[in-house]
């Protein structure tokens, strides 16, 4: 690790801790020539393969605006949407795995966008499942009809 005051580089740890709730970790450095001290915020990668084999980083921000577009026009508040993408992340990296499928990615959105909004769960999946016909809406209608009558919602008197 360089110090981003000399540029000397070495940097020696005085103090670790974990931050946002495990994800990352907080280390405070000090130089050993110019005896400043800086801190560094580390977090384990990771990333996504495209179809086209591409490689990139993992953004929440992009696994935000694919669910809003299929929230489009529904009673989705943007706190919805950033902890439906929060969950998603914590299930991938639970994984352990440092690469991900795009589509892998886009599977592991359906279950929480279903709890959400099933409308807009409707919307992704028909890309993500690739529907090809009115059949496959209508399947995917029937299991979350099935579903509803497994787990009726309870409703305030």
């Amino acid at each position: 690790m360089h110090c981003p005051f000399c540029r000397h580089s070495d940097s020696r740890v005085v103090d670790s801790r974990t931050s946002d709730d495990g994800a990352s970790i907080r280390r405070r450095r000090q130089c050993p020539q110019c005896q400043r001290r800086f801190t560094t915020i580390e977090t384990a990668s990771l990333a996504v393969v495209k179809r086209s084999g591409a490689t990139e980083p993992f953004s929440r921000e992009k696994i935000i605006n694919g669910v809003r577009k299929a929230c489009q026009g529904r009673p989705v508040s943007e706190d919805d949407l950033a902890l439906l993408a929060q969950g998603v992340e914590e299930t991938l990296r639970g994984t352990g795995s440092a690469e991900l499928d795009a589509h892998e990615i886009g599977l592991a959105i359906l279950g929480p966008l279903r709890e959400l909004d099933v409308v807009a769960y409707l919307r992704f999946a028909s890309v993500y499942q690739a529907f090809d016909s009115l059949d496959d809406f209508e399947a995917a209608i029937a299991t979350l009809r099935a579903d509803r009558l497994e787990r009726p919602e309870v409703t305030a008197d």
